[in-house]
């Protein structure tokens, strides 16, 4: 499997409440976000891992050379990255893109996403038999809803798998069921899609998304019991509590 990091974004909120570090060096239990990424991506069958972060944070890119000459946790680590920065994430993501094996699907998630490390195995599993059903991607959702502005993704029936197909993304829901957790299982099909929400000037993830449902992709959900996203510094003791198991 291969994945991909966007670790460009330059964690303006966090350093307005007093977080010095970037975020993707910001610790959770102890552990670096883009350490725990990557780690997590390892223990789930790693060929290749690529991470893009921005210019302006010279910290990151040579704590990514360093893993990438000496490995991280005694192991050798198949890191790439990219240093530049970019107006959206959806420009991180079409930056990367161009790195991509185009047979070859991948796992793309934003380096401040956190989740239970057994769930996201088992996302994975389930990402490969969704990929041997035919299906074009599994996006991670979650019915826990605490973003300031959640992407609401409704879905219908349970097909020939037991994973809901996704049949739209939405800004607002009346009966919110699931929300986009920004981890994105996909084929190169994709790459199509987000070419082409490049150039039509478009810049959000969401409306990636909403591409990809237009262009006919058959989507999947997988639901995660919470993902957390480190926008503000009281989310770093949120995520410390549900990852030592609260809720």
């Amino acid at each position: 499997m291969r994945y991909a990091i966007i670790a460009a974004g330059e964690g303006s909120r966090l350093a307005q409440e007093g977080i010095d570090a970037p975020k993707p060096l910001v610790k959770v239990n102890g552990e670096h976000l883009i350490d725990r990424l990557l780690r997590i991506f390892m223990e789930n069958d790693a060929e290749e891992i690529v991470v893009i972060c921005n210019d302006l944070t010279p910290y990151v890119s040579s704590h990514l050379a360093r893993i990438q000459n000496e490995g991280l946790y005694g192991r050798p680590i198949p890191l790439r990255f990219i240093v530049k920065s970019t107006p959206s994430s959806m420009h991180s993501f079409f930056e990367l893109s161009k790195t991509f094996d185009v047979l070859s699907p991948f796992v793309l998630t934003t380096v401040d996403t956190i989740f239970r490390e057994e769930e996201f195995g088992n996302y994975i599993s389930a990402f490969k038999q969704v990929l041997a059903e035919g299906g074009d991607g599994m996006m991670g959702v979650t019915d826990y809803i605490d973003d300031e502005k959640p992407l609401y993704v409704e879905t219908v029936g349970q097909g020939s798998s037991e994973w809901p197909r996704i049949t739209n993304f939405l800004d607002t829901c009346d009966h919110p069921h699931y929300i986009s957790g920004g981890i994105y299982g996909l084929t190169p099909r994709a790459i199509d899609t987000l070419n082409a929400c490049i150039e039509r000037g478009e810049s959000r993830m969401r409306n990636f998304q909403r591409a990809l449902i237009r262009d006919g992709l058959q989507l999947r959900a997988y639901c995660f019991s919470k993902v957390l996203d480190i926008d503000h510094a009281s989310d770093i003791q949120k995520a410390e509590e549900f990852l030592k198991g609260g809720r």
